[in-house]
C-alpha cells in the first residue's frame, strides 16, 4: 500500500493491494526462516531480560533508593516511544543491501559492541559493595534499549516478507516464543548463575565463592554471540527484494508520519488513548514496587527469580487458554472484568507485604517457611493470570478495530500508547515511594534518615532508621482509589467503543474510480 499527497490539501491517496493467502500454511522451504526469526527475537529478549533483572540486583544490594529505581526505569522509554522513529526505519534503506538488512546489520553490531563495553565496566556499574553508578547505568542501558527497540522494528517488518505469505501467521509465534526464551535467559542467567547462594544450594556439590559464571563473562559471551550471528546473517541470508512484486509501492517517510497523525485525529482513537494512558496507574505500585518491597522484607532475589522463571510456563500457556474468551465481539468486557478484579487484588499485596516480615523472620533471623512460598506463588500466579487476561483482551480489541489497510501502523500506535501509559505510571510509582515515606533515627529524632548518608550516620551511632509512615501503603491506597475512579469513568465509555461501527475506527475515505492505470485507490479525507 502507498499514499500520495496533494500540496496544500488534506487529501491523501492510499493504494491497497489485495493479497491472496492460503488457508493451509506449509513450512516446507520456510523452516530456516522460522529459525532465523526465532533467533532474532531471542536476541531481542536477551537484552530486555537483562534490563528487567537490573532492578532486582540493585534492590538486593541495599544501596539504592526507590528514586534511584525510578530513574533506572527511564531506560525502557525508547522501547515505549519507538513509533517516533519507526517510519524512518521503514522508509530509508540501501536497496543493494536490503530494506531490513540495511538497518539490522549495523544495529546488531552496535548492540554486540555495547555488551562488550558493558562487560568492561560492569563491576563499576554494579559493584558488590557501595552505591552503584546510577547515572552511567541509565545512560548505558538507555542506549542499549534504543538499539533493541530499533531491532524490534526491523525484525517485525522483515518477518512479513521473510516468510511465505501462507506462513506469515508463524511470525507471531516466533515473536512471543523468542522473546520469552530470550527474556528468561537474560534475567535468569544474570541473577541466578552469578549468585553464590543459588549456585551453592542448587548447582555445586562443594560450596565456593561467587556464582558459576560472572556477569562480566556472560556479557562478553553475549556480545560475541550477537556479532557472530549478525555476521552469518549478513553473509548467508539474502533478503527478498519486494519491490519486484506486482503493484508494490512503498510509503516515504513523510507519508508514514502523516498516516500516524491522521489515525491520531480520529475521535474514537483519542478517547481510547486517554484510557490506555491512565489505566496502569491503578496497579503501578502493585506491579513495580511490591516485588522490591518483598526483597526489602527479606525474600532473596534468587527466590524471586526462581518464582518468576516458573511464570514463563504460564506466559506460554495462558494466551492459548484466554484466546477463546477474547475471540468474540466483546473482548473489552473481559478486559474490564480483569481490571476490576486486579484492583481488588491490590488488597492481597498490601496484606502480603505487611505480614511478610512477621512470617519469614524468627528472633530477627530470616527463616522462610514452606507455607509462605505457597502463599507467595498463589498471589503472584493470580496476578500473572490477570495481567495476561488484560494483555490478550487488549490485543484482540486492537485486531478488531485496526484499519486493515494500515494494520501494522495502527497496531504499533495502539501498543505504543499502552506502553507509554505503563512507562510513566511505573516511573511515578517508584519515584513517589520515598517521598511518601517518613523515617527517624531511633537515637536522634532530628535525623530523618532521608538519605543514605543520614542512614549511615544513624547506624554508626548505634541506632536504627525507624519507619514512622510507610509510603508504600499510602501509594497502594491512592493508586487503588484512582483505579476505582478510572473504572467508574471508562467502564461504559469502553463498552460503547467496542460496539461502535467499524467505520468509526477507519480513516475516512472516498473511493475513487479505478482506471486502467490505477488499482484500489482511496482518497483519505481527515475531518
Amino acid at each position: 500500500m502507498t499514499t500520495s499527497t496533494k500540496h496544500g490539501s488534506k487529501l491523501h491517496k492510499y493504494i491497497v493491494t489485495k493479497v491472496s493467502i492460503s488457508d493451509n500454511p506449509d513450512l516446507k522451504g520456510d523452516w530456516l526462516n522460522v529459525f532465523i526469526l526465532l533467533l532474532l527475537y531471542t536476541i531481542q529478549g536477551l537484552q530486555l531480560g537483562l534490563t528487567t533483572a537490573i532492578p532486582i540486583l540493585l534492590q538486593s544490594n541495599k544501596n539504592v533508593s526507590y528514586q534511584d529505581q525510578a530513574v533506572f526505569s527511564l531506560v525502557m522509554w525508547p522501547y515505549t516511544l519507538k513509533l517516533l522513529w519507526a517510519p524512518l526505519v521503514d522508509a530509508v534503506y540501501i536497496k543493494k543491501i536490503g530494506r531490513r538488512k540495511s538497518w539490522l546489520i549495523p544495529v546488531q553490531f552496535i548492540m554486540g559492541s555495547f555488551f562488550l563495553y558493558i562487560a568492561n565496566d560492569i563491576n563499576e556499574l554494579l559493584p558488590e559493595t557501595g552505591k552503584p553508578n546510577i547515572e552511567k547505568l541509565v545512560c548505558v542501558f538507555f542506549v542499549a534499549t534504543f538499539l533493541v527497540a530499533t531491532q524490534d522494528i526491523i525484525v517485525d517488518g522483515w518477518a512479513l516478507t521473510m516468510l511465505k505469505k501462507n506462513n506469515v501467521g508463524y511470525a507471531s509465534m516466533c515473536n512471543t516464543t523468542g522473546l520469552a526464551i530470550g527474556s528468561m535467559i537474560g534475567s535468569v542467567w544474570s541473577t541466578l548463575l552469578t549468585s553464590k547462594d543459588f549456585c551453592n544450594k542448587y548447582v555445586r556439590t562443594t560450596p565456593d565463592t561467587g556464582g558459576i559464571v560472572t556477569m562480566e563473562q556472560l556479557l562478553y559471551v553475549w556480545g560475541i554471540m550477537f556479532m557472530s550471528i549478525t555476521t552469518l546473517i549478513a553473509i548467508f541470508k539474502k533478503e527478498k527484494d519486494c519491490s519486484l512484486e506486482e503493484n508494490h509501492v512503498k510509503l516515504n517517510t513523510f507519508q508514514n508520519y502523516r498516516l500516524l497523525w491522521d489515525i491520531c485525529k480520529l475521535p474514537s482513537v483519542q478517547i481510547f488513548a486517554m484510557a490506555l494512558l491512565t489505566v496502569k496507574v491503578g496497579f503501578a505500585a502493585t506491579d513495580n514496587v511490591s516485588p522490591l518491597k518483598l526483597i526489602d522484607a527479606g525474600v532473596s532475589k534468587d527466590d524471586m527469580m526462581i518464582i518468576n522463571t516458573s511464570m514463563y510456563v504460564a506466559k506460554i500457556i495462558l494466551p492459548l487458554i484466554i484466546a477463546r474468551h477474547t475471540s468474540g465481539p466483546k473482548p473489552i468486557s473481559l478486559y474490564l472484568k480483569a481490571t476490576l478484579i486486579k484492583l481488588i487484588w491490590n488488597i492481597a499485596f498490601i496484606m502480603l507485604i505487611y505480614y511478610t516480615p512477621k512470617l519469614i523472620k524468627m528472633n530477627g533471623v530470616i527463616n522462610i517457611p514452606t507455607y509462605y512460598y505457597v502463599i507467595l506463588i498463589v498471589i503472584l500466579s493470580i496476578q500473572e493470570i490477570l495481567n495476561y487476561t488484560m494483555f490478550v483482551a487488549l490485543l484482540a480489541f486492537y485486531s478488531r478495530i485496526s484499519d486493515p489497510r494500515f494494520g501494522g501502523t495502527y497496531m504499533t500506535l495502539l501498543n505504543t500508547l499502552s506502553n507509554l501509559g505503563n512507562a510513566w505510571a511505573t516511573f511515578t510509582a517508584l519515584g513517589m515511594v520515598d517521598l511518601l515515606t517518613f523515617k527517624e533515627c531511633s537515637f536522634n529524632p532530628k535525623n530523618d534518615c532521608s538519605t543514605l548518608d543520614l542512614q549511615n550516620i544513624c547506624t554508626i551511632d548505634g541506632g536504627d532508621c525507624v519507619v514512622t509512615v510507610n509510603g508504600y501503603y499510602i501509594e497502594m491506597v491512592l493508586s487503588t482509589i484512582f483505579g476505582i475512579f478510572w473504572y467508574g469513568i471508562f467502564k461504559n465509555i469502553l463498552k460503547n467503543l467496542q460496539t461502535k461501527c467499524p467505520s468509526q475506527w477507519l480513516v475516512n475515505y472516498v473511493k475513487q474510480p479505478i482506471t486502467k492505470n490505477s488499482k484500489n485507490v482511496f482518497t483519505i479525507t481527515v475531518t
